[in-house]
């Protein structure tokens, strides 16, 4: 962590002009999107997408030059119950033999901290495109640390952690809000490596 607020400092009194975004594309073994709501005031439950793909541009020296711009599978959602994948996948929800993926792309990266960020964006889901904001903890960077012992790591690596807030009944995913809470709290945990 001191390693990259070090990096990113320096950088940022460098002039912009001398750097350029680097493309990174994410690890799917150590990529995760979670999403979870309170069920009827009973439980807290979650679902995992699993496939994740995009296209990832970071400028450490120039923060506003990251762009994102992520592809979610929705067929791919996963509750670790079979009944409640379909449903989730049926027109009730995600409707998603029309609509197979949901996407984010980014419109706006602010620093706000050593190793924050605040990511804005377009979030569409089905036939709804709407603005979500996402606060980002750069984990770590640099060489990853087990490129010593797997060819795979080798290289320049960053990780993150992103959290926020949706609506879901904004997307068309309303069935059973508010019993069931309509508010979805999303988790992201990614491993990215320079290309």
């Amino acid at each position: 962590m001191r390693r990259f607020a070090l990096a990113l400092a320096t950088g940022l009194l460098a002039a912009p002009a001398a750097y350029a975004a680097d493309a990174y594309s994410l690890d799917p073994g150590h990529t995760q999107v979670r999403a979870s709501w309170n069920h009827a005031g009973y439980s807290t439950q979650s679902l995992l997408f699993r496939q994740v793909s995009g296209d990832i541009a970071i400028d450490f020296a120039a923060p506003a030059n990251t762009s994102l711009n992520i592809t979610i599978r929705v067929s791919g959602i996963d509750t670790g119950v079979e009944a409640f994948d379909k449903h989730l996948a049926s027109g009730d929800f995600f409707e998603a033999e029309n609509f197979p993926n949901a996407t984010f792309v980014s419109t706006s990266v602010e620093k706000t901290g050593d190793s924050t960020l605040k990511v804005s964006g377009d979030l569409t889901i089905k036939d709804t495109t709407k603005p979500v904001t996402l606060d980002v903890v750069v984990n770590n960077s640099g060489d990853h640390p087990l490129g010593q012992f797997i060819d795979y790591y080798k290289g320049e690596w960053v990780g993150v952690t992103a959290t926020g807030t949706i609506t879901r009944s904004e997307w068309g995913l309303g069935f059973g809000a508010p019993i069931t809470s309509d508010e979805v709290e999303l988790f992201i945990s990614a491993e990215l490596k320079k290309n």
